[in-house]
């Protein structure tokens, strides 16, 4: 059950918050400007590139890189493909995991490795292999870890993580926000750098006053009512979310936003695209999830019984309405099974700051459905 008088108490929310969820979304701006400053320090503007590489595959653990990888391909395009190594292993353990370089990497790839942790040893040899195989090696991870020692051997480009004090209190999610922004930036550095992308130094600080614009909407210290994010999290109390994106730059944004209700706030959460949505969810919401699906839902009793699961859209758009749009069917569809829909859109800008916007306000949703229902 989600406490609502929390989501209203700056001081409850505080206490609640013994993962740092709540200051990682808040400082995501800060973290972005840290880690742009770690990724000139580290050289990647001195860089001179022969060229796009053939591919870019990305390897680290967890949801982080997962994200790190979908957001970097959709930005990315079609100039080169953007492949995550999914690691194999019999544990999410930085000792179990296992990742091996595809048959056909070579010298004309590029690995991107990614990490919050940076002891786990498979990665290390994933460095040391890739050298072998002339393959350039760039990292972001913590500092002196046995992964920096590692990439500094295979002679490739290693970008201390951005951390904060708090990042050491309790092991790190990996979906969250503080994480995803400091891992995500330099290799945004780094890939603007090669040609592969679009983020120059004043594209990132204008990502980061972006993402401080949305700590400020979000913070909380504001009140549910004009809080988007605080809104969010209420309406989806006691339901299962359906995340239909729409726009290209959505589409991961969405995702995120489902593996960090999993994963932050134990809420499982169905995500797809439009227009395939309409048809993939038409049966779903008009099933037994649909809110119209339990007439006796009237009689039951509030205090013993739980509150019958049901469905609530989520409609994340990247591009103001108007053009072609499959909008208008998602909220006919939605509706005519009496289904309530929340919409997201954001403010106008280029393409990495709509998208900085939608992530920062679903992640704020996340936490805070996290830390009101006690996950």
């Amino acid at each position: 059950m989600l406490d609502e008088t929390l989501l209203d108490s700056p001081e409850g929310l505080a206490d609640a918050d013994h993962r740092g969820l709540l200051r990682g979304a808040a400082e995501a701006g800060a973290r972005v400007r840290t880690a742009a400053r770690h990724s000139a320090e580290a050289g990647v503007p001195d860089l001179k590139p022969d060229g796009r590489p053939r591919s870019v595959l990305i390897a680290g653990p967890g949801a982080a890189a997962t994200h790190a990888s979908d957001l970097l391909g959709t930005l990315a395009g079609a100039g080169s493909p953007v492949t995550r190594l999914a690691p194999i292993g019999v544990a999410p353990a930085a000792g179990a995991l296992r990742w091996e370089l595809p048959g056909w990497a070579g010298s004309v790839d590029l690995l991107l490795i990614a990490t919050p942790d940076g002891t786990e040893p498979s990665l290390s040899l994933l460095a040391e292999q890739a050298y072998r195989r002339g393959c350039t090696v760039a990292a972001v991870a913590p500092a002196r870890t046995p992964l920096a020692e590692a990439v500094a051997g295979a002679h490739g480009l290693f970008v201390p993580m951005a951390t904060a004090p708090y990042d050491q209190d309790e092991p790190l999610a990996a979906s969250s926000p503080g994480v995803l922004w400091a891992l995500l930036t330099p290799l945004l550095a780094l890939l603007d750098r090669i040609g592969l992308l679009t983020a120059p130094p004043d594209a990132l600080e204008r990502v980061a006053d972006r993402l401080d614009q949305v700590a400020e909407r979000c913070g909380p210290a504001i009140a549910t009512y004009s809080n988007p994010a605080k809104t969010l999290a209420a309406e989806l109390a006691d339901a299962l979310p359906v995340i239909w994106t729409e726009g290209t730059s959505a589409g991961p944004a969405g995702r995120r936003f489902a593996a960090a209700l999993a994963e932050l706030a134990g809420r499982p959460a169905l995500v797809a695209e439009l227009p395939e949505a309409l048809a993939a969810h038409n049966a779903l919401l008009a099933g037994p999830l649909a809110a119209s699906a339990d007439p006796e839902d009237f009689f039951r009793d509030r205090v013993e019984e739980p509150p019958a699961l049901h469905a609530r859209v989520v409609l994340l758009r990247d591009r103001p309405i108007g053009g072609l749009t499959a909008a208008p069917a998602a909220r006919d569809l939605a509706l005519s099974h009496d289904t309530p829909i929340s919409e997201l859109e954001p403010e106008e800008g280029a393409e990495l700051e709509t998208l900085a916007e939608l992530i920062a306000v679903t992640d704020f949703a996340a936490v805070y459905l996290a830390l009101a229902s006690g996950a």
